[in-house]
């Protein structure tokens, strides 16, 4: 029996298939971070930020290649994620982190696609979070600083976020001193634009949400959630916490696109009932996939 366990709790290797898959989506990402760097922020002064920013500020100032610091500052952090984190997030950053290097560095004397530091920051911001987000989401990383905030978290009250954004505060408030506050003001609404980028193309276009609904009615809005979206449903049992009756919870998953037609199907069929909508990173296994409605 033990000797089961610790079969099953072996780390099992990806396939070459999903390995190059895996490298395909990062070489991708990384291209896509160099365009966004070299053909819009860094020409207009803008910057990103973690170690991106500080490559950028440092490259300014010394008038270095921006690729020789984006990886020899990342490689400090790489070698504490690979010891902390895991070999296979390591290795995947080690790829990701070079093609960003080699492809900056391939870009830099290509002329800027615009000089309006406007559009560079809405367009590089753009670009540069479509590309970080494929990389995180194919298990690797283009920054040092997510590292720090991961192994600063474990010992800190402060969630990653929290950790990321005081570094990045710290280091596009630099960008004022460097470039102007005029270029920090781009910098900043580059960095919002390429945050939610990153969240649209690690959690997708249509984005999942979990919903709970509580309903004396709860077995017709489950039947009407399974014919008018084509979702299943399942029936949880509660109790309120308040008045101590047995109560029936329906839980699904839908898609954001299905959120305002679900309210509708709730509405109708019990305007007073108990109607609670989150997001979902995720979602994996199970019957999520849609079915046909008639």
């Amino acid at each position: 029996m033990e000797e089961t366990l610790k079969q099953q709790a072996t780390h099992k290797k990806l396939t070459l298939g999903k390995l190059l898959k895996r490298a395909l989506f990062i070489l991708i990402g990384s291209g896509l971070v160099s365009v966004g760097l070299e053909i819009f922020l860094v020409p207009n002064r803008i910057i990103d930020g973690g170690i991106v920013g500080i490559s950028i500020i440092l490259s300014h100032l010394t008038g270095l290649a921006l690729g020789l610091f984006l990886f020899l500052l990342n490689l400090p952090f790489l070698i504490v994620g690979y010891k902390q984190i895991g070999k296979t997030f390591a290795l995947s950053t080690l790829l990701g982190v070079s093609a960003m290097s080699v492809g900056t560095t391939m870009l830099h004397d290509v002329r800027p696609l615009t000089e309006d530091p406007l559009l560079a920051a809405v367009f590089g911001g753009i670009i540069l979070g479509i590309g970080v987000g494929l990389v995180i989401r194919y298990g690797g990383s283009l920054d040092g600083t997510e590292i720090v905030a991961i192994l600063f978290n474990k010992k800190t009250p402060f969630s990653v976020g929290e950790i990321v954004m005081f570094f990045n505060v710290f280091i596009l408030g630099s960008a004022g001193f460097v470039f102007g506050w005029d270029r920090a003001m781009y910098s900043l609404m580059a960095y919002y634009i390429a945050f939610k980028m990153i969240d649209l193309t690690i959690e997708g276009f249509e984005g999942s949400k979990s919903v709970w609904i509580i309903s004396d009615n709860y077995k017709e809005i489950g039947d009407a959630i399974v014919a008018r979206l084509g979702r299943g449903v399942t029936y949880l049992s509660g109790e309120g916490g308040y008045t101590g009756d047995d109560k029936k919870v329906v839980f699904c998953i839908i898609t954001r696109l299905e959120e305002a037609k679900l309210k509708l199907i709730v509405e109708e069929v019990d305007p007073g009932a108990f109607l609670a909508v989150g997001n979902i990173h995720d979602v994996r296994g199970g019957q999520f996939k849609k079915r046909d409605i008639h």
